[in-house]
């Protein structure tokens, strides 16, 4: 399952944050940093889905 999270995080990557926590903290974050530039919004996803 991580990997189609992985995916979706790479498409999408609010996306990808949002089926792993939720409307949690990390998902604003990550819907920041992906209006401020989607590579950063990439890298977090990634780093939220691989950490738990």
């Amino acid at each position: 399952m991580d990997i189609i999270r992985i995916i979706i995080a790479i498409l999408v990557p609010p996306l990808g944050v949002f089926l792993q926590v939720g409307f949690a903290g990390a998902f604003w974050l990550n819907l920041l940093l992906t209006l401020c530039g989607y590579i950063p919004g990439i890298v977090h996803a990634v780093y939220i889905i691989a950490k738990r």
